[in-house]
């Protein structure tokens, strides 16, 4: 497929096999690489809600698993896989390369054994079921591509996810430290790097592939949500339809930040005294926002602006599909395709 804009129109992002074992997701939210796979918000609630469901949450309410955490890193790690695709569109047979220059930098035997252990704790999801042994897997291709191929761009992204310390309070998900222990994962991740060096750099960025593709976590360490920003920033212009899911995604991690923010202390009823905190939207609509220009950019003058105040419209969006439609993350898919659709 062309890499002009994201995905498969969805958000994935890897789960151990042990992860999938213990919380017991729903595996059709896999796809075929073995990531868990986001078709919209609601699927990235269900997660979070098989997490939570493991939890003691009344004893450690702040155990409790965020679904717009939880999508935000889909985003993330599906703009990264957008990066790379980009790259193979402009430079095919790159990973075919990286593959051989591997078995020189770390010999074909730990390669293998290295892309096999990956593959057994991050298994692709019919290997998981038990459809095809793993041997079956590793002779095979996937649309086009060598399995091998596809195992070391995951093995790659797995690394990414664990080097992100924003990613850190999941990392139970995708916990790499046994590949670290027992194969030659690291050297491999360094080679990979090194061997990106020699190669073109990347078009938008002018860095190189291994590089780029850290640029989020090196900006901005701690927060999914400046990640996203600036993921947004860097790649606006290619993003097509997918720019509405990084927007909403943006949002729903803006509203659920607010809504914790403001601790608002009131007497208990009963006269027993005592505090609680309470989210007090009038206080919060009286709190000065601060102003977020962006420069002009050539394409403003014929921009054709739609304004929709947004309860109407989840009001109207409600009665249209017969339930309740209160939140940005609820929007259904079909109505931001005809946002874009109207010049997007």
């Amino acid at each position: 497929m062309s890499c002009n804009q994201p995905g498969r129109g969805a958000l994935e992002f890897h789960v151990s096999k042990s992860a999938r074992d213990y919380y017991q997701f729903d595996l059709s939210l896999f796809s075929l690489s073995g990531n868990v796979i986001f078709a919209n918000f609601q699927a990235a609630r269900r997660f979070a809600e098989a997490m939570n469901a493991k939890r003691d949450l009344v004893r450690h309410p702040e155990q409790a698993v965020s679904a717009s955490q939880i999508n935000a890193m889909g985003l993330i790690d599906e703009m990264l896989h957008f990066v790379v695709r980009q790259y193979l569109e402009q430079h095919p047979g790159v990973l075919q390369q990286a593959l051989s220059a591997l078995e020189k930098s770390v010999g074909p035997d730990e390669l293998e054994k290295a892309l096999r252990s990956f593959a057994t704790e991050f298994p692709p999801i019919r290997v998981y079921r038990g459809e095809i042994t793993l041997e079956e897997y590793l002779l095979d291709t996937t649309e086009g591509r060598s399995n091998h191929e596809i195992l070391l761009e995951e093995m790659l992204m797995l690394w990414m996810a664990n080097a992100n310390p924003a990613f850190s309070p999941f990392s139970e998900l995708f916990d790499d430290g046994n590949l670290e222990r027992t194969t030659a994962y690291l050297p491999i991740i360094q080679s990979l790097e090194t061997f990106f060096e020699g190669q073109p750099p990347f078009g938008e960025t002018g860095l190189s592939l291994f590089k780029t593709l850290r640029l989020p976590a090196l900006q901005h360490p701690d927060s999914l949500e400046a990640q996203l920003e600036f993921l947004l920033k860097r790649f606006a212009g290619s993003l097509g339809r997918f720019y509405y899911r990084m927007l909403i995604g943006l949002d729903v991690v803006r509203e659920e930040r607010r809504s914790f923010a403001v601790p608002i202390h009131f007497d208990q009823p009963g006269g027993g005294g005592g505090e609680s905190e309470l989210l007090d939207v009038r206080r919060l609509a009286l709190e000065p926002e601060p102003e977020a220009f962006s420069a002009d950019l050539d394409w403003m003058p014929r921009c054709v602006l739609i304004a929709k105040n947004v309860f109407v419209w989840l009001d109207q969006l409600s009665k249209k599909y017969r339930r309740e439609i209160a939140t940005l993350d609820q929007i259904p898919e079909e109505e931001l395709e005809l946002l874009q659709s109207w010049g997007g």
